[in-house]
């Protein structure tokens, strides 16, 4: 493969990683660093071992995260463990049945849902709701990072000061 089919490549995996950020139905840090590893098999971008490393690295741990941070907004917001594992279920669920926005409305769903079969009122189920609800931001924002930071060495390393 040509240079510029690789850059062209390393591009759109870039372009499609930040849209994942914002649709759950995509894996966006996944698809960015696959786009670093595409500019790197070309002459003119080389990553060292070590940033390429970081960079899996923090794409597996904003991965975990992206699925662990809106249970654990669950629980900060006075969620016990039926409103977790709706918020789990209701997820999951919602990225099945209704993509892409299903993943949001799930976790709060499930989180509401998951309380009230808990037994607890629905000012609380909905507390917990909201818990899941500001959890999936925080992990949108944390992924929205990780895209742009890839975005960040692969422009400096087009640009030739990598």
């Amino acid at each position: 493969m040509t240079d510029g089919l690789l850059i062209a490549l390393g591009v759109l995996l870039m372009l499609l990683g930040l849209a994942g950020c914002l649709l759950p139905a995509l894996p966006g840090p996944p698809l960015a660093y696959a786009g670093l590893l595409a500019l790197h098999l070309t002459a003119r971008v080389a990553f060292s071992a070590r940033t390429l490393a970081f960079g899996l690295a923090l794409m597996v741990a904003v991965q975990v995260a992206d699925t662990v941070v809106p249970a654990v907004g669950t629980r900060r917001w006075g969620g016990t463990r039926w409103g977790v594992w709706g918020c789990v279920l209701g997820s999951l669920a919602g990225l099945v049945f209704f993509p892409p926005l299903g993943f949001v409305a799930g976790s709060f769903l499930g989180a509401v849902c998951g309380e009230l079969l808990g037994g607890r009122d629905g000012q609380a189920a909905l507390k917990a709701g909201f818990g899941a609800f500001l959890g999936f931001l925080a992990g949108t924002v944390l992924k929205l990072a990780v895209c742009g930071l890839f975005i960040f060495w692969a422009a400096r390393a087009l640009m030739g000061s990598e």
